[in-house]
């Protein structure tokens, strides 16, 4: 079945290879993009396949009519929405501007909010649709100089998660990306606060991060385009991805996959720890 796809940040990395994967697969794709005319300059391939390129900027107090608009001229049905806009802010949460961090978060969480608030009255009219909001490994384990990037992330998570129990009643499913190190432009184009970063913190996790980060930028195990057919897949349920329907969760990458298993044994044992104080604070009978 045809389906019709609304993606954001079209323009690089999983954004696009999702668009292509989906486009031959023979779906219909509207690609966002903050400069559709540079993106499909860039893309060329979105177009010859039958995309089309939509003038987005998800940080827009418009972005929910500008969706309306786009799905009703579009033929006024939507049946994937993936919420991929996003970018990190790295360094130290001392070094971050209140603009600088208001941004990431407008981006990051806004933005997917504000795309929501234009799909979802077509989909709750349809009794039907599928949510897809990319996250990150982040989004699970934050790291050093991390802190605004995994806490939008985080943010995003927990939305998820409820989304997915609200919008179970109207036929429509949520699902959640959690993708790790992919050879995409992601690392080349973090931003750094604009005030560099402060002395006491050369030396520590955070510089340690930074440099991490910098210096795996390119060498990145994930295949975006393996990432992609495996959203789709997930999103269709086929191929790798039959049988998953009722999960809310898509980790991708070994890298990934590794760090959420850590994660998960850290958050067991301290919660084991913990049980004799958890289970100390009610009133006494």
């Amino acid at each position: 079945m045809t389906q019709t796809w609304l993606i954001t940040g079209a323009s690089s990395g999983l954004g696009t290879a999702l668009a292509l994967a989906a486009l031959r697969a023979g779906h219909k794709v509207l690609a966002t993009a903050r400069n559709p005319t540079k993106a499909a300059q860039e893309n060329p391939q979105i177009e010859e396949l039958g995309g089309i390129w939509i003038s987005l900027d998800v940080t827009s107090p418009d972005t929910a009519k500008h969706v309306t608009d786009a799905i009703t001229t579009a033929g006024g049905t939507i049946d994937v929405v993936v919420n991929n806009a996003g970018y990190s802010l790295l360094g130290s949460i001392e070094d971050m501007s209140e603009n600088e961090i208001e941004t990431q978060f407008s981006t990051n969480v806004y933005g997917p909010v504000r795309i929501l608030k234009g799909i979802l009255p077509f989909m709750r009219a349809q009794r039907s649709g599928t949510v897809v909001n990319i996250s990150s490994s982040a989004g699970v384990d934050g790291a050093p100089s991390c802190a605004m990037y995994a806490g939008s992330k985080f943010a995003v998570e927990g939305m998820s998660e409820s989304l997915s129990k609200e919008l179970q009643p109207f036929g429509i499913r949520v699902i959640l990306v959690e993708p790790g190190y992919f050879r995409t432009k992601f690392f080349a184009a973090f931003v750094a606060p604009a005030a560099g970063l402060t002395e006491d913190y050369v030396g520590t996790p955070v510089e340690a991060a930074l440099k991490a980060i910098k210096a795996k930028d390119g060498s990145q195990e994930g295949d975006p385009v393996k990432a992609a057919q495996r959203i789709l897949e997930v999103v269709t349920s086929r191929g790798l991805g039959a049988g998953t329907e009722g999960f809310l969760r898509v980790p991708l990458g070994q890298d990934c996959y590794n760090r959420f298993q850590t994660k998960i044994d850290t958050l067991q044992a301290n919660l084991t720890k913990m049980k004799e104080i958890a289970h100390s604070t009610g009133f006494d009978s």
